[in-house]
């Protein structure tokens, strides 16, 4: 294939995955059909098949997309961090940028989380990645006890207080988009938990 050809195929993905983010947003993953991403993104029905599969492959690329994003950003932030306490804030300050994308955007996260009820592979890569973070928070946890910066907790049940509220704030947003500054929201929600976890902190018994 030529350079050209290259550049075209790359375009032509490139809407298709664009036109399918938009109509799993906006018509729900099961309303939207293949011949009407097709049309968003200007292509035929062969391109599409050249790309990608089926509408699942499709989904499921848009959704390793959106994560591989993340993950990036997450690495960057606990390497460039001095401490775990720093990472963990820079961190929720990645969160604003999410907050502030498009609704109709934001709305396939939703979508995602909707499907897995209903599509075991969807629910396997869905699943997959909140165990990858609880895991990455788990260690950066650990780190931090470590270092002497955290007291000593479970950090796997610390990983996990972490994901839910994650999750949690980025349901609010999707339900209530004006209803507060969501990245704020969440910087100061994981300093607050920070407060708790800082070493020499207050340890109440049980």
């Amino acid at each position: 294939m030529t350079v050209e050809g290259q550049r075209r195929g790359q375009g032509a993905r490139s809407r298709i995955l664009q036109a399918g983010a938009g109509c799993f947003a906006q018509r729900g993953y099961n309303a939207a059909g293949v011949a009407e991403i097709c049309r968003s993104a200007g292509v035929s029905k062969g391109a599409f098949y050249h790309h990608f599969e089926s509408k699942q492959a499709l989904f499921l690329e848009l959704l390793n997309g959106w994560l591989s994003g993340l993950d990036e950003g997450l690495d960057a932030a606990r390497l460039q961090a001095g401490t775990a306490r720093e990472g963990l804030l820079d961190m929720a300050a990645m969160a604003r940028p999410v907050f502030e994308m498009d609704h109709g955007q934001l709305g396939i996260f939703l979508e995602f989380l909707t499907e897995s009820r209903r599509d075991p592979a969807v629910l396997e890569a869905t699943i997959e990645p909140y165990r990858r973070y609880r895991a990455f928070f788990a260690q950066t946890i650990e780190a931090g006890i470590a270092e002497g910066s955290l007291r000593a907790v479970e950090p796997d049940t610390a990983a996990q207080v972490l994901v839910s509220m994650s999750v949690g704030l980025l349901l609010q947003a999707l339900l209530d988009p004006e209803g507060a500054d969501w990245g704020q929201v969440a910087l100061e929600g994981v300093g607050m938990l920070l407060k708790g976890l800082e070493a020499g902190g207050v340890e109440r018994e049980a």
